[in-house]
């Protein structure tokens, strides 16, 4: 409020209003986007902001959103700078989960076994760094020079929920290396040169034929 007074005394007033206002939105700085493996570490980080008067309050909502499958999906962090006048500022961090990683696949060791013998068909085994691992084996049967030797290829593949996949092969080799036996054979016997001469038959067994 002004007052001019002259030297009589008269006096004139005037008032003069100032208005201070903030309708600055504070600065905010969130974490960077990144792109990281679902196995991996996925820092939360946290964002900062000043403001040109005051105090500052932030805020973060997350949102997941899924992908095509269990191992890939985002991450949306919305971060809010608010101010003691209500003035704010918006900022999104989107964090991008992958799944590049094959699974560990761990199959039967290779054997060779007589054809008589047990063939055991063993199972592989699997492990993810994300999630469930289906195995699947295809059997191939190789023919060989005769009925007692072949071979058994097993092509195991372990594939995870994002199509990631590990392959590898079993061999197995069937061999036949055991002689028949003979059961029987007719017995020895002397006769005359008139008399007749009876060429019985012999019988044996093989273990594979």
């Amino acid at each position: 409020t002004w007052t001019a007074t002259d030297d009589c005394g008269n006096a004139s007033s005037a008032t003069q209003t100032i208005s201070v206002v903030d309708t600055t939105s504070p600065e905010l700085t969130i974490p960077a986007d990144y792109i990281a493996e679902c196995s991996d570490a996925h820092p939360m980080d946290d964002a900062s902001a000043t403001d040109n008067c005051g105090e500052v309050v932030i805020d973060v909502v997350e949102t997941t959103i899924p992908g095509a499958c269990a191992g890939d999906y985002s991450i949306m962090r919305a971060f809010t700078a608010t101010d003691d006048c209500g003035n704010a500022t918006l900022a999104t961090q989107t964090i991008t989960i992958i799944d590049t990683t094959a699974p560990e696949l761990t199959i039967p060791s290779d054997y060779t076994a007589e054809c008589s013998d047990e063939h055991p068909m063993d199972d592989a085994s699997a492990t993810d760094n994300c999630g469930e691992v289906t195995i699947n084996v295809v059997e191939t049967t190789v023919d060989g020079d005769c009925i007692g030797d072949y071979s058994i290829t097993r092509t195991f593949t372990a594939t995870d929920d994002c199509g990631n996949a590990t392959s590898a092969t079993q061999t197995i080799t069937i061999i036949d290396t055991t002689a028949p036996e003979l059961t029987s054979i007719p017995a020895d016997y002397t006769a005359e040169c008139s008399g007749a001469h009876p060429m019985d038959d012999a019988s044996a067994t093989d273990n594979c034929g």
